[in-house]
């Protein structure tokens, strides 16, 4: 599993519902959160073969910006 970590400008809970269901339409990611409140507004996802592209791609959909930060693996190490 991978873990993928991007700054993106997603501020409000309101904006994480405007994204959800462009995240959700990806299979490859397992799980993903927003963290509004932090000074990146840092979108995790996990997941198998993760695109990091196709992640942003669809943030961008929902009109909002992602870059990624890190890669990090299962056992925690960055990639």
């Amino acid at each position: 599993m991978e873990i993928l970590k991007f700054k993106t400008n997603i501020k409000s809970f309101e904006q994480v519902a405007q994204v959800t269901p462009m995240l959700n339409q990806l299979q490859e990611i397992s799980k993903w959160q927003v963290d509004p409140e932090s000074q990146d507004n840092i979108l995790s996802v996990s997941g198998e073969n993760l695109n990091p592209q196709s992640v942003e791609d669809a943030v961008q959909k929902a009109g909002f910006t992602a870059e990624i930060l890190r890669v990090v693996g299962l056992s925690g190490e960055e990639l």
